[in-house]
């Protein structure tokens, strides 16, 4: 931590010193409940309470039965599948949309950019009750509903906006000079975007990419309107896990998707460094 300048007044270093432990009361705050479910999923007992075993720190309290459960449970192992196909096949037409757009909206001459952009973050915007009844009565007509294709297609508009706005701000400070030097020595469009495009946006493609998939991995409300039995996603289960059969188990998954998570932002964080390190700005 940077020290402060000596010419700081008493009451400036107060007013330091007491944002920091505000901000700490936050941070605290909304970690809390995930650090009470971390303990809880190596729970022995099947309850979603700390036993005295466990808070008297006895081994024998703790138990990773409720993770074994979860590969060893038909309906837990068809959700974890169903997630990563739907998630996988809906981030890749995402991203791929997504950037197209965004590669569009950057371009001055671009007609009714703003519209346009509107439309493309309407899911972000509209609550996505109000979205999850449209695409329904909408997927039904087609014959999508109750499909992974359906599926897909319903995370596809959800996470496209996502990937638009991080494409987009990679975009702003694009230097377009570049490419018009490629095609003045003599190089064809597509080579122009493989070789000097993509990898300028490529952080920024990434970052919204794995926005879609997390997207995708922690989306309920659309999933409870599109899918059946066949379909049915880990948000899914768990929701089901809690309103039919109250398990540990629905911890244990828990504790996964938040590691998963983690992983994710921390991929995120290291992408947004070296796309400041890209532009020449020192990272913060």
């Amino acid at each position: 931590m940077a020290a402060l300048p000596p010419y700081t007044t008493p009451l400036e270093r107060a007013w330091h010193y007491g944002f920091r432990f505000i901000c700490a009361c936050i941070f605290i705050f909304l970690i809390l409940p995930i650090l009470v479910i971390l303990p809880l999923s190596f729970n022995a007992e099947p309850y979603f309470t700390f036993t005295p075993g466990m808070l008297s720190l006895d081994p024998e309290a703790f138990s990773m039965r409720w993770y074994r459960d979860i590969f060893e449970n038909e309906q837990w192992i068809g959700s974890i599948k169903n997630s990563f196909i739907v998630g996988f096949f809906a981030t890749v037409l995402a991203t791929f949309l997504g950037t197209l757009a965004a590669l569009g909206l950057s371009r001055a001459n671009m007609p009714y950019r703003t519209l346009i952009m509107g439309i493309l973050i309407s899911p972000m915007i509209v609550p996505l009750i109000i979205t999850a009844a449209g695409m329904y009565f909408f997927y039904t007509n087609l014959g999508l509903a109750q499909t992974h294709l359906g599926l897909i297609l319903a995370h596809t508009a959800l996470g496209t906006p996502f990937v638009v706005i991080t494409v987009t701000a990679t975009l702003v400070g694009f230097d377009h000079s570049l490419t018009r030097a490629s095609a003045s020595l003599g190089a064809s469009p597509p080579r122009t975007f493989f070789k000097i495009i993509v990898p300028l946006i490529a952080p920024g493609v990434i970052s919204g990419a794995l926005f879609a998939l997390i997207t995708s991995f922690d989306e309920v409300v659309v999933v409870l309107f599109l899918a059946g039995f066949e379909q049915r996603t880990i948000p899914r289960q768990m929701w089901a896990g809690i309103r039919e059969q109250i398990s540990p188990t629905i911890l244990a998954v828990a504790t996964l998707l938040i590691v998963f998570s983690i992983v994710l932002m921390t991929a995120l964080e290291l992408l947004r460094r070296r796309n400041e390190r890209m532009r020449g700005i020192r990272p913060s």
